[in-house]
């Protein structure tokens, strides 16, 4: 019997890694439900492929050229959520990818999972902000969280196989992006279309941003120690430029174990498809002596984090360790100031100094349910413009 797919976000580069697969195993997948954000054409073409007539559109239609097709409020979050609901409801699904970025990512996770389906998890945001209540929504339906990105996936495959009792620390693996070696004094000047030119992979605007900046690995400290219950002084940033080596683990003798391969995110979401079994199938292989165009072999390199000029990676541990809602005020001010920077309103680092003075403020209460999730949410949000506008008032000589 094929295993039922429900991909959220299928017109992304998670969506899209994970159609491909589909299309590798035409007799072992199922495409049950669809969900894009705003590539109407595209949701309207994958469905055909596929058969698939469960889909929704949870954002505004855009044409080709970018430009507005219709003006409808779908962008609302509770319409977006009540779209999102009936695709679930009706999909039934063996399994949902959830490649939806950003905290828009977080309901769709919820919903998958009380409607008893198992969640292949790209949208770190999830367990970001809300780590404790989805694994015990998790249990409480007998589902399972799979992560599908590279790190923890990596992360997950060396854990299950030497025991957790047997990990001392969790090591992640960080490309540095694209500004590993550019000086401090220089990284103010960079531009919007400067940062999203990832060395290494092809991933949406946001993601682009948070790589450069190092926040994205920041989310996945927060979220590494939340998946897999590891305090943050055990687990540890390596920069890794060549993205071979996706995470590392030190077991409790001392001794290093790494999961290699060639960086293409099919590999972790076939894995998350096909757990708990392992199978073969026709992605390229890593060959280590003639990787990278190099004659004599792979050459492996790895480098401190530079936590003093990217400070997201260290507020990020540090707001793990606060506790209460402090990594959702991480996360919430880390997508506003994203936003003001590729709208060129603040520099590339305003967005950390952004990010810094919002964790400034009180954020020990601790969310008891979805709805204060989301309402700390809003309310970081709300701060991180505030921030803004204060800077702004202050460059201009206002108050």
């Amino acid at each position: 019997m094929k295993k039922k797919i429900l991909v959220l976000g299928c017109t992304g580069s998670i969506g899209t890694s994970t159609l491909d697969i589909i299309r590798s195993f035409p007799g072992r997948f199922e495409v049950c439900g669809l969900s894009a954000h705003t590539n109407q054409q595209k949701l309207n073409d994958l469905a055909s492929e596929f058969g698939c007539t469960n889909t929704v559109l949870t954002g505004t239609a855009t044409k080709e050229d970018g430009t507005s097709q219709v003006r409808q409020d779908l962008s609302d979050a509770a319409l977006s959520n009540e779209k999102i609901t009936r695709l679930i409801e009706k999909s039934g699904a063996d399994i949902a990818v959830n490649g939806i970025a950003g905290a828009a990512g977080l309901m769709p996770s919820v919903l998958c999972l009380k409607n008893g389906i198992d969640l292949a998890l790209a949208n770190k945001e999830t367990i970001v902000m809300a780590a404790s209540l989805i694994r015990t929504l998790a249990e409480k339906n007998g589902r399972k969280i799979i992560p599908v990105d590279s790190e923890h996936s990596a992360l997950f495959a060396l854990i299950e196989r030497f025991g957790k009792e047997r990990v001392n620390t969790l090591i992640l693996t960080a490309s540095g992006g694209p500004f590993r070696t550019l000086p401090r004094e220089k990284l103010n000047g960079v531009k919007p279309e400067d940062a999203l030119k990832h060395p290494t992979w092809s991933m949406g605007q946001k993601i682009s941003i948070d790589s450069a900046t190092l926040a994205n690995k920041g989310l996945e400290v927060i979220e590494a120690c939340r998946l897999f219950d590891m305090p943050p002084e055990k687990i540890k940033v390596t920069v890794h430029p060549q993205s071979l080596v996706h995470s590392l683990i030190e077991t409790t003798d001392g001794d290093l174990y790494a999961q290699i391969s060639e960086p293409d995110m099919r590999r972790p979401i076939v894995s998350a498809l096909t757990y708990p079994d392992m199978t073969e199938n026709n992605l390229k292989k890593l060959d280590l002596c003639s990787a990278i165009g190099n004659p004599d072999g792979v050459t492996m390199s790895f480098f401190p984090a530079r936590f003093d000029d990217f400070p997201l990676l260290g507020a990020a541990y540090e707001a793990q360790k606060k506790g209460g809602s402090y990594t959702i005020a991480y996360n919430a001010a880390n997508e506003i100031a994203v936003a003001l920077f590729l709208q060129k309103k603040i520099g590339f680092t305003q967005i950390a100094d952004t990010v810094c003075a919002v964790l400034e403020k009180d954020w020990t209460a601790e969310a008891r349910n979805f709805d204060e999730v989301f309402e700390i949410d809003e309310k970081a949000r709300r701060a991180a413009e505030e921030v803004r506008l204060y800077a702004e008032n202050t460059a201009q000589g206002s108050i």
